[in-house]
């Protein structure tokens, strides 16, 4: 499987085919949302081409001060949002931008509990209200997103006071396991895990996908690796991965 990962690439192998490949240490900016996701892409692509990852991953904030640091790295896998600050879309290759993965809005609950009617607007803020307490990652550009759809259900200061915030996306459904909110309220690929179910995705009106966009960085030394690596995230392979963690692929 592999070999046809490095195929599909258009990279040798350097284990067993006895090509002379110099392997690059990618310095990779990744949204947070992203990290089951990566971490199992991210292997394959190590094991097919010999290059190693480093991923930092965080929210869009966050992402935008990394890639205007200074600081060296590769190539983002991040949300659109970070290219829409201009300093942050300076720092990336120009026109080298390709769209990777999208992914929609939704309320998840713990596992056996009852599952909230989310399917209009009027219920969905219904659901929010009644709710003791609710958890996001407010820290991301999915965060913001979702405190804007509590503004447009005219429900913002109600939410501040039963919100708990999370540190990063992969303690949100920890959180709602564990009993320490009652609803999650996020991206519905992060809203899977152990311990709790879906109750649904936001209802149309309100349903917005967030695009997570692939670019190499204008000062790469691993230009050729980097965007090998952006190649593979659109490959079939790729997109299946995606697909089962949740993801739509494009």
């Amino acid at each position: 499987m592999d070999k046809a990962v490095a195929a599909v690439l258009g990279v040798a192998l350097a284990i067993g085919t006895g090509a002379d490949v110099k392997a690059a240490e990618l310095q990779v900016l990744a949204g947070g949302a992203t990290t089951g996701v990566m971490g199992e892409l991210g292997s394959k692509f190590e094991r097919a081409t010999g290059h190693k990852l480093t991923v930092r991953f965080a929210g869009t904030p966050e992402l935008i001060k990394l890639a205007t640091s200074g600081a060296p790295f590769d190539l983002g896998v991040v949300p659109v949002d970070v290219m829409k600050d201009a300093a942050a879309r300076a720092r990336f290759a120009p026109g080298g931008t390709v769209d990777i993965a999208r992914v929609g809005y939704g309320v998840a609950v713990r596992a056996g509990a009852p599952r909230p009617d989310v399917s209009t607007p009027d219920a969905l803020k219904a659901a929010l209200l009644k709710a003791q307490s609710i958890t996001l990652y407010p820290e991301s550009a999915a965060g913001a997103y979702v405190v804007s759809v509590f503004e447009r259900l005219g429900i913002a200061d109600a939410m501040k006071a039963k919100t708990k915030p999370q540190a990063g996306p992969g303690q949100i459904p920890q959180a709602v396991a564990n009993g320490e909110a009652e609803l999650g309220v996020f991206l519905t690929n992060v809203l899977a895990g152990p311990g709790v179910e879906l109750a649904g995705p936001f209802p149309a009106a309100l349903q917005q996908e967030l695009v997570f966009t692939g670019a190499v960085a204008a000062a790469s030394p691993n230009a050729e690796a980097a965007k090998a690596l952006i190649d593979f995230l659109r490959t079939p392979e790729a997109a299946a991965v995606l697909t089962a963690k949740g993801m739509t692929p494009g």
